[in-house]
Formats: structure tokens, sequence, C-alpha cells
């Protein structure tokens, strides 16, 4: 089902700096069953053409990679989003920057419900620029941990 996404301005707080667009990344997705995700919001922490890269083991062996829009990431996950709740959590960050780049190793925790039991964890890489206004995420790619692919101790607290 396609989510309309509208377009809005960017809040300061949000893109300002590494800290505040990391914080609306896991804000802007999680939240109570029933409650409307902020996908505006969310937009507009990107460039245009962001692309998400899911990365999936495969049964048997191996992984693949979906890749998708921003538009095709929330027609995907829009609805069991909001039907059962979501609440995803940093517990850990390792920045590199030079300039004006940076990657961020973001080491989450994913719950039905705030407080609620671990469902997942896995670590995002989030490949940002800053254009000398404001920050911008590029690219955006995660994967959950499996018995075969622990966090490694450097990604956790």
């Amino acid at each position: 089902k396609h989510v309309s996404v509208a377009p809005v301005a960017a809040v300061s707080a949000d893109v300002s700096s590494l800290d505040g667009i990391v914080k609306a990344y896991y804000e802007v997705i999680s939240g109570p069953a029933g409650r409307p995700r902020e996908w505006s919001r969310d937009r507009t922490l990107y460039v245009p053409d962001v692309r998400f890269v899911e990365i999936h083991e495969k049964k048997g062996g191996g992984v693949r990679a979906l890749t998708e829009t921003h538009e095709e990431y929330v027609d995907r996950t829009d609805a069991p989003l909001v039907r059962d709740g979501f609440d995803e959590r940093e517990i850990h960050r390792v920045t590199q920057q030079f300039g004006s780049i940076a990657n961020i190793f973001s080491t989450y925790e994913s719950r039905r419900t705030a407080g609620g039991p671990v469902i997942a964890r896995g670590i995002n890489s989030l490949q940002l620029f800053h254009d000398g206004t404001r920050w911008f995420i590029a690219s955006a790619t995660w994967q959950d941990e499996s018995p075969q692919h622990p966090i490694p101790k450097t990604f956790l607290p």
C-alpha cells in the first residue's frame, strides 16, 4: 500500500548535529501500536536519492541485500510498524569523521513496545555528509545480529 509523505521543512535540532540526526533517525520509526509514524520528518533527514540497504542472511548461508528508496521503505514498513508497534533505540555508537563526511556504526535494540522484551539487535551503518549548513544521511545499511554474526564487543556498550 502506498503511503503519501507530505514534504515538510527539516527540524533544525534534527539536522544540525550528528547526535541530533541519529536521535531523529530512531524517533521517527518508533512508537506504540496505532500511532502513525513521522514519515515526513523522516524524509527530511536524507538526500533525495537515499538508498536503504537491509542485509538478510539466507537459509543455507550467504546474505542478500534488499535495496530500497525512501518511498519503497515507507510503503513496505508502515503498516506493520503501526499495527504491531515498534521501538528501536541506539545502545552504542562508533563515529568516524573526516571533513564534511561521517560514518556512524549505531548499535540498536528493537522492541515492540518501549521497555518491552528485545526482539532484535543489530547495527545501522549510516553514511552522512555536512553541506555547510546541515547534516544529511546519504545511505543507511543495517543487519540484525544472528548466531552466525554476533555483534562484536567493539560495537557494544
